[in-house]
C-alpha cells in the first residue's frame, strides 16, 4: 500500500496502564469458553448522586474506546464524544454520572487479544493474540454488567450508544430491563445485514492477505499486518460517510500537479482515506478488529428470542428513544423503524426520530444540532419522570 508506515513504528501498541477492574472469577462466554480472569477498563465522568440513580452508561462503537470525554492517551486527540458528554452537554456531567468501558475483545485495557493469556503456565504468559476466544455483543454486555455491579449501581438511569454501541444498548434493554430506566439506540440495527457482513469480510480479508499476517501469529515475530489493517479501516470508513458528505468535502479535487506519478495520491479523497488508515494502525490491534467485527456480524437479537424481536422487549418498563439519520446507508432508517415497530408490538414506551442529515452514519459523532436537541430533550423528560434530582 502506497504511503504505508514503516513496520518499526508498529511493533506493538504502547503499553498504557488504563483504569480498570479485575474479576478473578472470570466470565463464561457464549461460545462456551470460560475466561478465568476478566478485566474491564473504563472511565467515569461526573459524580454518582447519593441515591445512585443518575448513572448513564455510554457504549462505544466498533473502533471507539472508553475515552469518551477526555484527551486520548495514544493519539492526544479529544474524546470521541466530547460534543455530547460533558458539562452542559446533552449528557450533562454536572447532572449525570457517566460510565464508559472498553468492550470485551477491545485493545484499550479490557480482556482481549492484547491481554495476557489466563490458560497457560508460561511465565510470563504470552498475550492472547488471535487465540482470544470469539465473543458476542451479549458477552460484551455481560462484562459491562459486572462493572456496573462493581461500581454499586443497581439501576442505570440510561444506556446510550451508536452503531455497535446501539447494539449493546438493545442487549442491555433485552437482558437487564429492570436495570435500565431509559435506552437510546442510535444509528444501529437489531442484526447485521448481508451488506454489513460483506463489508466487514472485505476488511478481514485485507488483514489476512497482508504478508505480515503470518498465519495469525504476527505478534510472535514482532510484526503487524499494518497495510491490511489500514485497508480494512479505509473500506469501513467509506461506509461511515455519505456520497453528499464526500462530495462536499472533497469532490474531484486533485492534489499537487495535474500530472502526478501513476501511483501517487491523485485525488484529495485518496489522501484522506490513506491518512485514516495509517493513523488507525497506530491505535488499534488487528486481532481486536477481527474479534469485534465478527461479534457485530453474529449479532441478531431476534434470533435470541425465537426470531421475534418484539419478544426481546415484552413486558419491559424501559423508556426508549430510537434515533436514525436520513443519509446513513450502513444502518439505514428502515432498520431503526423495524426496532421501533418491535417495541410498539411489545407495548413498550418508545419514540422514534429520524434526523435529517447529509453526514452519513458518522453523523452521531459530529456536530448535528437536531440530534443533540433530541437527546437532550429525551433525557430531560426521562429525568423528570424518574424524579431525578437536579
Amino acid at each position: 500500500m502506497h504511503g504505508a508506515m514503516d513496520q518499526s513504528d508498529l511493533l506493538a501498541l504502547p503499553r498504557i496502564e488504563h483504569a480498570h477492574v479485575a474479576f478473578d472469577d472470570g466470565l463464561t462466554l457464549d461460545c462456551g469458553t470460560a475466561l478465568r480472569h476478566l478485566t474491564i477498563a473504563y472511565r467515569t465522568y461526573g459524580s454518582l448522586n447519593p441515591e445512585r440513580s443518575n448513572a448513564i452508561l455510554v457504549c462505544h462503537a466498533l473502533t471507539g474506546d472508553q475515552y469518551v470525554a477526555e484527551r486520548h492517551p495514544l493519539t492526544g486527540k479529544p474524546g470521541w464524544w466530547e460534543m455530547v458528554v460533558g458539562p452542559g452537554r446533552p449528557i450533562d456531567t454536572d447532572r449525570f454520572f457517566v460510565i464508559c468501558s472498553n468492550v470485551l475483545g477491545g485493545c484499550m485495557g479490557s480482556s482481549g487479544p492484547q491481554t495476557p493469556r489466563d490458560d497457560t503456565q508460561q511465565t510470563p504468559p504470552p498475550r492472547w493474540g488471535t487465540d482470544f476466544p470469539p465473543v458476542t455483543v451479549r458477552d460484551m454486555v455481560r462484562a459491562q454488567k459486572r462493572l456496573i455491579d462493581h461500581l454499586g449501581v443497581r439501576r442505570l438511569f440510561a444506556v446510550v450508544g451508536g452503531s455497535l454501541g446501539g447494539m449493546q444498548v438493545l442487549e442491555w434493554a433485552a437482558n437487564y430491563p429492570e436495570c435500565v430506566f431509559a435506552a437510546v439506540p442510535i444509528a444501529t440495527a437489531a442484526h447485521h445485514s448481508a451488506q454489513n457482513i460483506a463489508f466487514n469480510e472485505v476488511g478481514r480479508q485485507a488483514i489476512f492477505a497482508d504478508p505480515d499476517w503470518l498465519g495469525g501469529r504476527y505478534w510472535e515475530h514482532g510484526r503487524v499486518p499494518a497495510r491490511g489493517l489500514a485497508v480494512a479501516r479505509m473500506v469501513a470508513h467509506i461506509t461511515y460517510l455519505s456520497e453528499q458528505a464526500l462530495t462536499r468535502k472533497f469532490g474531484r479535487r486533485l492534489r499537487g500537479t495535474p500530472v502526478p506519478a501513476p501511483f501517487d495520491d491523485i485525488f484529495e479523497v485518496e489522501s484522506y482515506l490513506r491518512h485514516q488508515g495509517s493513523s488507525f494502525v497506530q491505535r488499534f490491534d488487528p486481532a481486536s478488529y477481527l474479534t469485534i467485527t465478527r461479534a457485530t456480524d453474529w449479532f441478531d437479537l431476534a434470533a435470541e428470542y425465537g426470531g421475534d424481536l418484539a419478544a426481546a422487549f415484552r413486558g419491559t418498563r424501559t423508556r426508549f428513544c430510537v434515533i436514525s439519520f436520513s443519509s446513513d446507508w450502513l444502518y439505514p432508517t428502515a432498520e431503526s423503524r423495524g426496532i421501533a415497530r418491535a417495541l410498539n408490538r411489545a407495548a413498550a414506551n418508545a419514540s422514534f426520530v429520524e434526523i435529517a442529515s447529509d453526514k452519513g452514519h458518522d453523523a452521531f459523532l459530529l456536530d448535528e444540532p437536531d440530534f443533540h436537541r433530541t437527546l437532550t430533550g429525551f433525557l430531560a423528560g426521562c429525568a423528570e419522570h424518574a424524579g431525578l434530582p437536579r
